[in-house]
């Protein structure tokens, strides 16, 4: 299905900045819905003077009445008139009578959507930018609760500030949505001096929680708050604002064990603040598991880090029993081992910086470029390694595999390919697609004698990463000229499969 950024290319004529304050009337679209126990559509003007859905919302308060999405389809004639009238007057416009849908009764309401240009600023757009209808279902009509009466009034207030573009909020800070309160959740009303005038049952039972006893109606929410946070020595500084429905801004405040986050939107009539809703939701759970996650993380990063510290430690030994070695074949053994540790400690230091344990192999293979120069140096050769093309990020079962391989393809390039020369090339060329790494090692040495592949411990190594462990191909061959060329290719897919 179309996003609402493309139907409105694709109908409308509306700017950026339109498109934008649409995304942000849509991402409170559910609780439109559920405030006013009704479906919400938002229609755009198309150019041949009609309508089209671009957005739909349904209550979780109540039944639905479209089981089939809108969006992306043409207004129907029934609610034209009604929706060009709104869109032409600027101006709220309600059914005269019972609009009939598949034999239900339904009222519907026609509200002009209209944008402020500017946060804080009193310049609103000159035309509404678009229509939201609310269909009402009265086949189920009986004796209303007050919670219902009470949500369906603080819907009334919004639908009346969407149609002067008081609402959505620009100054609302953009907070995460995982634990966002919803209307179901919990509802309070607070008048202009933050005194609640009306507070749901889930709303009550959630302070009830953090050690309030009591009925909040009457009761200031500020001064229910500081009681709830006597003692506390860090305050969220937002905290006074949402609590007296000042500011269009989230806070969690936290007693005796329980966590309830707040989001405050502030209601305006003509401009003057005359109240506020405050949604509460209960995020014990939801914080608890953010922190555990949390803690995860750094302690995954701690092991990292001490794994990259151990490794550089094995390194090191082996660096320094290489020295100490008089015979020519220990000595380069323990110096290829050494080699070898310190690439894996490479990924995992890169791991040990991040939260993800995903790394940029472009990084880590510059880095372990930097080990090369050692093996030229003890070879008395001037290597002028040369990288293009781009790994990207790869997940770290990639990462540590590709590394050492790629260190053993480089460093037989200096010691075998440029074998007795003063100086050469290794060129590494990197590409990658959404299924495929490919990658290939060049020098510009002696080449393959006779076209043979080597049978050493380092070859048996890479044939053991690539083709085992990463299930890729690898392939040796001679240049035309001069050199060596190995390719190898990663398939992306299985790997993601494997893990």
């Amino acid at each position: 299905m179309s996003t609402l950024s493309d139907l409105v290319h694709e109908h409308a004529s509306l700017t950026e900045a339109d498109i934008e304050w649409l995304h942000l009337l849509i991402a409170e679209g559910q609780l439109l819905a559920d405030l006013a126990f009704a479906d919400i559509v938002l229609w755009v003007p198309t150019s041949s003077g009609g309508f089209v859905a671009v957005a739909h919302a349904r209550p979780s308060s109540s039944a639905t009445l479209f089981y089939r999405d809108f969006v992306g389809q043409e207004i129907k004639p029934e609610w034209r008139h009604q929706v060009t009238q709104a869109y032409e007057s600027a101006a709220i416009v309600d059914s005269s009578a019972p609009d009939w849908y598949e034999e239900t009764p339904t009222r519907v309401r026609a509200v002009p959507v209209v944008r402020r240009l500017s946060p804080g600023g009193k310049t609103v757009s000159e035309h509404p930018i678009a229509i939201i209808t609310r269909h009402t279902n009265l086949s189920e009509a009986r004796m209303p609760s007050r919670q219902e009466l009470t949500f369906n009034e603080c819907a009334n207030d919004l639908f009346d500030m969407i149609a002067v573009g008081d609402f959505p909020d620009m100054t609302a800070p953009s907070g995460p949505r995982r634990g966002a309160p919803r209307a179901s959740d919990g509802l309070i009303r607070l008048d202009v001096d933050g005194i609640v005038t009306f507070a749901s049952p889930n709303g009550l039972s959630a302070f009830n929680r953090m050690g309030f006893a009591g009925e909040l109606e009457g009761e200031s929410l500020a001064d229910v708050t500081t009681r709830l946070l006597s003692g506390k020595l860090v305050v969220d500084e937002s905290l006074p604002l949402v609590v007296t429905g000042r500011a269009p801004w989230r806070t969690d405040i936290e007693s005796r064990g329980v966590t309830v986050s707040l989001r405050a939107i502030p209601l305006r009539l003509h401009g003057m603040r005359v109240g506020a809703v405050v949604l509460c939701r209960d995020v014990t759970e939801v914080r608890h598991q953010e922190r555990e996650l949390i803690t995860k993380d750094a302690t995954i990063r701690e092991i990292h880090h001490r794994v990259k510290n151990n490794l550089q430690t094995v390194a090191s030994l082996l660096r320094i029993q290489a020295r100490r070695t008089h015979s020519e074949g220990a000595k380069d053994a323990l110096t290829q081992a050494m080699r070898r540790v310190a690439a894996i400690a490479v990924v995992h230091d890169t791991l040990s910086e991040g939260l993800s344990q995903n790394v940029d192999f472009d990084e880590v293979f510059a880095r372990v470029l930097m080990l090369i120069a050692e093996v030229a140096s003890s070879h008395n050769t001037i290597v002028r390694p040369r990288s293009t093309g781009s790994f990207g990020t790869l997940p770290s079962e990639y990462a540590t595999p590709l590394a050492l391989a790629l260190t053993e393809l480089v460093t037989n390039a200096v010691e075998h390919g440029l074998v007795g020369r003063s100086d050469g090339e290794v060129e590494i060329v990197s590409s990658r697609t959404d299924d495929t790494l490919a990658v290939k090692v060049r020098d510009n040495g002696g080449g393959l004698p006779e076209g043979k592949v080597g049978s050493g411990l380092g070859t048996q190594i890479v044939r053991t990463l690539i083709q085992g462990e990463l299930g890729g191909t690898i392939d040796w061959h001679t240049l035309e000229g001069e050199g060596t060329e190995v390719t190898i290719e990663v398939p992306l897919r299985y790997l993601a499969r494997r893990s």
